[in-house]
C-alpha cells in the first residue's frame, strides 16, 4: 500500500453541485457535467493504475454509498467526505490512508480534466524526492496535493474557495521546513467562462 490516491467528488445531484455553472447550463446540466467530470478523471485514474500500483479511496458527498457504487461501480474504495470545511475533510482522508500504512498519498477534486494519467504518476514520482506535492490551479488554489503523513498547519487558517490557497498552503509549508515540488499549472473548471477549458479536453465525452 505504498502510492494511494484520493479522489473528491459530489454525487450529480440536480440543484446540488456545480451550481456556479447553473446560470449557463442549467441545473441538470451542471449535474450532468460533475457526473462526466467526475467519470473522466476516473478514467484517467484507472489508466495511472495501468502505471503503478495505487489504491483509490473516492471520498464522497451528496448520496449514500450505495448510491455511488451503482453510479461508478463496485470496484472502488467508498468513504463519505464527513463534515466542516475542506481543510477539515482533506486532513481526515490523509489521516485515515497514513493509518492504513500508505507511505504516499495524493488528493485531487474531479474539476480539472487537464489532469491526466501522465500527471498523476509524475506527482507520485515527486513525492518520493520532496515532502509535498501541489498542483498549481489557474485561479489561486490547488488541484492536487501529495503528501507523506498528514500535516494539519497545511490544512488550517486557509480562506478555502480563494485566490489565496495556494500562497497560502505555500506559506505555511516553508513555515514549517518543508521541501515542495510543483506540477504544470491547470486550469478548474467552476465558472461558465471555463466551459471552454472542458470542452478543449472532452468535447466529445
Amino acid at each position: 500500500m505504498a502510492d494511494h490516491l484520493i479522489v473528491f467528488t459530489r454525487y450529480p445531484a440536480p440543484g446540488e453541485t456545480k451550481t456556479r455553472l447553473i446560470p449557463a447550463l442549467g441545473a441538470a446540466g451542471a449535474a450532468d457535467l460533475q457526473q462526466k467530470m467526475t467519470e473522466h478523471t476516473l478514467k484517467q485514474v484507472q489508466a495511472c493504475q495501468r502505471l503503478r500500483s495505487l489504491t483509490v479511496d473516492i471520498r464522497f458527498t451528496g448520496a449514500t454509498q450505495a448510491a455511488m457504487q451503482t453510479w461508478l461501480g463496485a470496484q472502488w474504495i467508498y468513504r463519505p467526505q464527513g463534515g466542516g470545511d475542506l481543510g477539515d475533510r482533506l486532513l481526515r482522508a490523509f489521516a485515515a490512508a497514513a493509518i492504513a500504512g500508505c507511505r504516499q498519498i495524493v488528493a485531487i477534486g474531479i474539476d480539472c480534466p487537464q489532469l491526466n494519467a501522465a500527471r498523476l504518476d509524475q506527482a507520485f514520482e515527486q513525492l518520493s524526492k520532496c515532502n509535498i506535492v501541489l498542483g498549481p490551479a489557474a485561479d489561486g488554489g490547488y488541484y492536487l496535493i501529495g503528501l507523506k503523513q498528514p500535516l494539519p498547519e497545511l490544512f488550517e487558517a486557509i480562506d478555502w474557495g480563494t485566490s489565496t490557497v495556494l500562497a497560502q498552503t505555500v506559506a505555511a509549508a516553508e513555515k514549517a521546513g518543508l521541501s515542495v515540488a510543483y506540477l504544470n499549472t491547470l486550469e478548474d473548471v467552476d465558472e461558465p467562462k471555463d466551459l471552454a477549458v472542458w470542452e478543449a479536453v472532452c468535447g466529445d465525452c
